[in-house]
């Protein structure tokens, strides 16, 4: 079930800017052994679709830590949707976003098209995509909580990614200077534009809310993009400020920051965390193709009370 984003909350949260003796509490566990680089979120696996109880609970501590676990699986360019799908479903994901450019299973097949509707779209190219979380445009009732990938077929260059926890994005900015959280943290932090189709219909509304949002189960939420064009920021220095800072932690010196290049095989279970893609180069033998599952509901057992006892 998708969980709405709102002010007021049923629960304490270190999220909140209000209670900071439980946020130091909350941070001081949060960063006690965290991984220190992208080999720690690797767990080696047999087949997605017959996860092992030891593979899961290898996958899920380190989700549990860092909001984000990679698996290199045995299954190579087999690109049955199940392997995905079924990984998903072990992790207690049911809610999956099936966008209008999604396939029939409701998975995103990520390839360079050169022909249609999807040729417009960024994904759908070569091209890098900068820092961002999935789904920044989507509604507030339909936000992203968790995003999946599966790599079918990698690209015979380039394509890496990077990722960052998107709640030690958080806690850097908090310890820079707490105002900048409330500034992202505005109703109107970032506002998506309508998009308007070309028979001048609307086709998406406009769409305003924060940038860091709290769950009613005391989650954070993160919806973000780096983007300058079709995005519209608050205009107060403070916000100016609080972007600048957030955008800073991508320039590639922060030790929470992890870049690599996942195989066919292999793929990312998260909790929406920050990410990016470098361009790439196809050819003959290696078109890449990912599988994307995006959905409305959270890895289970990964809830910050259930984390840390809160």
């Amino acid at each position: 079930m998708n969980q709405p984003l709102q002010q007021s909350r049923p629960v304490p949260s270190p999220f909140a800017l209000d209670d900071d003796a439980l946020y130091q509490r909350w941070r001081d566990a949060k960063l006690k052994d965290y991984p220190a680089g992208l080999g720690d979120l690797v767990v080696e696996i047999d087949d997605p679709r017959k996860l092992t109880q030891r593979e899961h609970d290898a996958l899920l501590a380190r989700c549990r830590k860092a909001n984000m676990a990679l698996y290199a699986g045995k299954t190579g360019a087999d690109p049955d949707p199940e392997i995905p799908l079924s990984l998903g479903r072990r992790f207690g994901l049911q809610d999956i976003n099936k966008n209008w450019l999604a396939d029939e299973t409701g998975l995103t097949s990520l390839t360079v098209r050169d022909e249609g509707v999807r040729q417009h779209y960024i994904p759908y190219t070569n091209r890098a995509i900068n820092w961002h979380t999935d789904g920044y445009y989507n509604t507030a009732a339909k936000q992203i909580h968790a995003l999946n990938l599966h790599v079918v077929q990698q690209a015979a260059s380039g394509g890496e990614n990077a990722l960052m926890d998107h709640e030690i994005a958080y806690i850097l900015l908090r310890e820079k200077n707490p105002d900048y959280i409330r500034a992202l943290m505005a109703p109107k932090a970032m506002t998506i534009p309508a998009r308007i189709d070309e028979g001048g219909t609307v086709a998406r509304q406009e769409e305003a809310g924060p940038v860091f949002g709290i769950t009613p189960a005391g989650n954070l939420h993160m919806r973000y993009t780096i983007r300058v064009n079709n995005v519209i920021w608050a205009d107060d220095p403070l916000s100016r400020e609080a972007l600048a800072c957030l955008q800073g932690l991508f320039d590639g010196g922060s030790p929470y920051l992890y870049r690599g290049r996942l195989e066919s095989g292999m793929g990312l279970v998260s909790n929406n965390v920050l990410h990016d893609r470098a361009a790439f180069t196809d050819d003959a033998g290696h078109k890449r193709h990912y599988y994307r599952a995006r959905y409305f509901d959270r890895l289970a057992g990964t809830g910050v009370a259930e984390v840390y006892g809160l």
